[in-house]
């Protein structure tokens, strides 16, 4: 068994454009903002409070292609991938920055999908197709006795 574990899991929105950068070799790699919001009231004052985190996410290779052929500002993603800090000195100062280096991701809603009235139309069709299945199911189970 492991001693430690680095892995994070966050779904939240792009705040900009995916960023390529390509490298000799055929090698390229992605970066871009997600905010995540937290939403609570104020015991106080009885109003809704929200807090958004900003997370620097890095993606590589195949999957910064997809990326940044998919992605675009404001649309939800859910990545699993780990925390990783680089250290570097500018002008004399040392600089930190913190990322979310992704190992996997899930588009959730892409706004190419939401522009495409093809992709409206089809999505009815499966879930359709996936109730008549479930009912078939149900019936077949109802004979149970638990």
């Amino acid at each position: 068994m492991a001693n430690s574990l680095n892995k994070v899991m966050l779904i939240g929105h792009l705040g900009d454009e995916v960023k390529m950068h390509y490298f000799e070799g055929g090698n390229c790699i992605g970066r871009f903002p997600i905010a995540t919001n937290e939403s609570f009231s104020n015991k106080q004052t009885g109003e809704k409070v929200t807090t958004t985190e900003w997370h620097n996410v890095v993606v590589r290779n195949k999957l910064a292609e997809l990326c940044e052929k998919f992605l675009s500002k404001g649309d939800r993603v859910f990545i699993e991938g780990k925390i990783k800090t680089r250290q570097w000195e500018q002008e004399g100062v040392k600089r930190y920055s913190t990322e979310i280096h992704a190992l996997d991701m899930t588009f959730l809603t892409t706004k190419k999908d939401l522009n495409n009235p093809g992709s409206a139309e089809t999505a009815p069709e499966v879930n359709q197709s996936k109730s008549k299945e479930s009912n078939s199911l149900k019936d077949a189970t109802d004979d149970l006795p638990f």
